[in-house]
């Protein structure tokens, strides 16, 4: 297998990963963020698990004695850039399309997908609203987000909070998470407040949330910038002792949190698409992800691979044709490392839809804040 990425500086190709497949590459589109202003981490994690998971169907003869090929593009969180390069992954001929982290980033590849007539499994974005229009071109692995946020709520009011302030920066995503929340929250007496953090610095913030008398502060911005100087202001600011710092889209998922924030990164729940208790496949691909990053593998590096696993049973089933691939989502049923995957239609979801990965909200312990704790199970 190699690897094209698109990678500050230049093209880079990897060498091949190994199997006994040959013949003429199934090649797959694939969209991640690999620089800034994207999320960075994540799009690494994205990648190592798409990479693992072709280099497994490769060692194990391919798809029919082809091996699968990944053709990256880095879309840098920005949505014409991901639509130009679907385009350009049309043209090359990639069977399908997956990937993407940035929920307007994945909407944008779907929109442009639709129109070519490209398959795209996409693998971690969440906005609900992914296409205009119901499309048969669409399947989606990761929760929508109206299901996870409820979920989200549902642990704000259990553990007593009814006045939330919110802290959100302009985007269609954070502002239909607010909505998921407050929607959720209203009719068991809670609120939801934002503040604007267009105008607001993070001390000027704190003196919000003591005026407003929140319990409980969801950080609804970018991370590191300006996620993490928020936390450090209301984490020093002793009126807000007894304020719960969230962050439901997950920041502290990754290291780069923890190596930002140390112990103040701590106690802050967040929303994980992982079980408990990880099974046979999902223990032995940790253990093959961990070795792959030199750290301990985000959920999001398991979308990566359950991806894979997906399109690699549609490509033996189906072929490759693209069409195919497309009216194959509702009779795929394959093991992933998180569950057996099907996909079916949900209401007021207009992709196809794994209904649904595990959802548990979960936190850094603030005892060993390299340990997560899970505080709900959805």
């Amino acid at each position: 297998m190699s690897t094209t990425s698109s990678r500050p500086g230049a093209e880079r190709t990897d060498g091949p990963t190994g199997g006994s497949a040959d013949g003429p590459s199934v090649l797959i589109g694939v969209l991640v963020p690999l620089t800034r202003p994207g999320w960075t981490e994540a799009g690494r994690h994205l990648l190592a698990g798409l990479e693992l998971g072709v280099r497994e169907v490769n060692d194990a003869g391919g798809i029919g004695g082809r091996p699968l090929e990944l053709v990256v593009r880095d879309t840098a969180a920005d949505p014409g850039r991901a639509a130009a390069a679907v385009d350009e992954l049309a043209r090359l001929g990639v069977a399908a399309l997956a990937g993407e982290y940035h929920s307007v980033v994945a909407r944008a590849a779907a929109a442009r997908a639709e129109a070519v007539g490209l398959p795209y499994l996409c693998s971690s974005a969440v906005l609900d609203a992914l296409t205009e229009q119901p499309t048969e071109w669409v399947a989606r692995l990761a929760p929508a987000q109206s299901h996870g946020w409820r979920i989200y709520a549902d642990f704000l009011l259990r553990a007593g909070h009814r006045r939330i302030a919110v802290a959100p920066q302009p985007s269609v995503y954070w502002a239909s998470g607010a909505r998921v929340l407050r929607d959720h929250l209203a009719p068991y007496g809670g609120t939801v407040t934002e503040l604007d953090m267009r105008t607001l610095s993070p001390t000027a913030l704190c003196d919000e949330l003591v005026d407003n008398r929140a319990t409980a502060l969801l950080l609804l911005v970018g991370h590191p910038e300006p996620a993490v100087p928020i936390v450090k202001s209301v984490r020093a600011d002793e009126r807000l002792a007894e304020v719960l710092i969230g962050a439901p889209a997950g920041q502290p998922e990754f290291a780069e949190w923890a190596t930002a924030l140390g112990d103040d990164g701590a106690g802050v729940p967040f929303l994980r698409y992982l079980p408990e208790r990880l099974g046979p496949l999902g223990t032995r691909v940790a253990t093959a992800l961990r070795e792959r990053l030199a750290e301990a593998p985000s959920f999001v590096a398991f979308e990566g691979y359950d991806t894979i696993a997906v399109l690699a049973e549609v490509f033996r089933s189906h072929g490759v044709d693209r069409a195919r691939t497309a009216g194959s989502w509702p009779g795929v049923a394959v093991e992933g490392t998180r569950g057996h995957i099907r996909f079916t239609r949900v209401p007021d979801i207009s992709v196809w839809q794994w209904a649904w990965a595990p959802v548990h909200v979960v936190d850094r312990d603030p005892a060993q804040p390299d340990r997560f704790r899970v505080l709900h199970t959805g």
